[in-house]
């Protein structure tokens, strides 16, 4: 039975030959992520279900990384929980401060994700790692709790849509272009429990940063999951960051898909996601006002990784950022971050008038290191701009490339190098 390149994935963790849209099954895990929110919920949970051993201490990872450093007393016992449970359990993947980092731009970069992995985490940008060829996805904390216990979970084998993607982007269009330029035309339920499918010639010219960005934002449009091939470039990348032995899966020709949709890389102009839904897009040439803005953050699980600040860094060098606005970049890795100040990329963002932060979620989720106060507008490279989601409930979050926030951070407006 031909079968989508996910649904080989869960066949093979199921032991089953084939699987079905639409099939309940239990599958083996590779890897169960949580961090400092999630994760105390989880272990409550196995507390409370006797649950007193894991399955694997080398295939749970632990990543605080939303209030991290501590924020508040609150914060600071959550992260406690999850250190004393990681050290009770001698579990190899626990990320403290000075080794953590953004939770999904960390674990590709240590090489604990790889193409052919089933992968859950207690948080809905899990799955980025499809941009890996990895079947990967967010769940419950009671989810993550039996994962960790069982190394098992069971998942309803998603239909697909398959996204072909062909010709080159032009300079400064970047993958968080490409995806809020997707979402804007399926909306934020378009793909609703269903597989993203990413193939074409054009994903050549799609970097592996890109890749990230664009799988880690499928469940912005309602995915399961989003799901890249695995290329020379996947290939190169595994090789360089990982020691596991990865398997590569490829979608039979004969393939059902529930849609199909054929993106020219060549006519994607910088999009921006205007409030309060990713879906309510604007390519930077429909926008006929200039909408002043407070604050721009460059940074987070979508944009923090080295291509993103080398980008702002590009368009930020020898000029200031407007007055009265903050800018704020986060490094989405301790490693990103030595590189960054490696290349002067720190340099030109504090020349410029902007502030870089240590590796945390922060802002993105108005925890901190950048909440906004009432009718406050920010340009955000994060991946979600719900109401109230960064600070007040009245104030508004414009989602963007790091190449229109930087644009924007100096001159005091939405705009765009390009």
């Amino acid at each position: 039975m031909a079968m989508t390149m996910t649904q080989k994935i869960l066949a093979a963790h199921a032991g089953l030959d084939s699987v079905v849209a639409g099939q309940l099954i239990e599958a083996d895990l590779d890897l169960v992520l949580g961090n400092d929110i999630t994760s105390p919920v989880a272990i409550k949970e196995m507390e409370k279900m006797n649950l007193t051993e894991i399955f694997d201490k080398d295939k749970i990872a632990l990543v605080p990384d939303h209030f991290v450093p501590n924020k508040d007393i609150k914060s600071a016992e959550h992260c406690k929980c999850v250190r004393e449970f990681a050290l009770k359990n001698k579990i190899t993947n626990y990320f403290e401060v000075g080794r953590m980092g953004i939770e999904h731009a960390l674990l590709p970069e240590k090489g604990l994700t790889v193409a052919g992995d089933v992968i859950i985490g207690a948080d809905s940008h899990t799955c980025t790692y499809g941009a890996l060829g990895a079947f990967s996805t967010g769940v419950g904390s009671t989810d993550m709790a039996a994962g960790m216990a069982t190394g098992k979970a069971w998942f309803k084998v998603p239909s697909a849509i398959k996204f072909n993607i062909v010709g080159k982007p032009s300079k400064y269009i970047s993958g968080k272009d490409l995806i809020l330029h997707i979402i804007g035309m399926i909306g934020v339920d378009g793909a609703l429990y269903k597989s993203m499918e990413f193939v074409g010639e054009g994903i050549k010219n799609l970097t592996m940063d890109d890749r990230f960005t664009v799988a880690n934002m499928a469940i912005e449009a309602g995915a399961k999951n989003g799901i890249f091939p695995v290329d020379d470039l996947a290939i190169a990348y595994m090789k360089e960051h990982s020691k596991r032995d990865f398997k590569i899966y490829e979608a039979d020709e004969d393939a059902e898909y529930d849609e199909e949709y054929t993106i020219d890389l060549s006519t994607i102009r910088p999009t921006i996601a205007f409030p309060h839904l990713p879906e309510n897009t604007k390519t930077i040439d429909e926008i006929d006002e200039k909408i002043k803005i407070d604050q721009v953050v460059i940074g987070s699980c979508t944009n923090g990784r080295i291509e993103d600040l080398r980008t702002a860094a590009e368009i930020l060098k020898g000029r200031t950022v407007a007055d009265n606005l903050r800018l704020i970049v986060i490094p989405a890795t301790q490693s990103i971050y030595l590189q960054a100040i490696a290349e002067g990329l720190v340099n030109i963002f504090i020349e410029a008038g902007g502030v870089v932060s240590t590796p945390t979620c922060g802002p993105c989720l108005g925890g901190y290191m950048g909440v906004l106060a009432k009718g406050e507008k920010c340009v955000s490279t994060t991946n979600r701009n719900f109401v109230g989601r960064m600070g007040d409930v009245t104030s508004e979050i414009y989602l963007a490339s790091p190449a229109v926030a930087a644009e924007s951070a100096v001159k005091g407006y939405i705009a765009s190098p390009v």
